[in-house]
């Protein structure tokens, strides 16, 4: 995982901050936070991306979690890129919808972001695994 990218896509700037502190405990690690899916999207798009993970929230402006994750999971590049959701939606279907459209991980909040860092950690991990010689 040497040099991956995280980036953070939640309009909540406390929710934001949190995480990024969380994730920059790791190791050689740089974290992007952006406050809507449309500018993770345009990131994702760009020829030059590196993003190594995704972490977002569901209840965002102008473009749901759900929807941001299928048209990740719609670009070819990005079908492995792992994905965790951090959200307060309560509804009982939002785990089996989020992997049924291609989400690692959930976490309802409020979420323990150590937690989730762990997890981050995990699929970091088995993509470098998935990608050494």
């Amino acid at each position: 995982m040497p040099g991956a990218t995280v980036v953070i896509v939640e309009d909540a700037a406390t929710c934001a901050t949190t995480l990024e502190m969380a994730f920059l405990a790791i190791p050689d690690i740089a974290v992007t936070v952006l406050a809507t899916a449309q500018d993770a999207l345009r990131l994702l798009a760009s020829a030059d991306c590196a993003v190594s993970a995704v972490v977002t929230d569901l209840n965002m402006p102008r473009m749901d979690g759900f929807e941001f994750i299928e048209r990740i999971r719609a670009q070819p590049r990005h079908q492995r890129l792992p994905i965790i959701v951090v959200s307060g939606d309560t509804d009982p279907g939002t785990p089996e919808r989020l992997a049924s459209i291609g989400a690692n991980a959930f976490f309802p909040k409020p979420y323990s972001p150590a937690q989730v860092r762990l997890k981050l950690e995990q699929l970091l991990d088995a993509v470098s695994a998935d990608h050494s010689p």
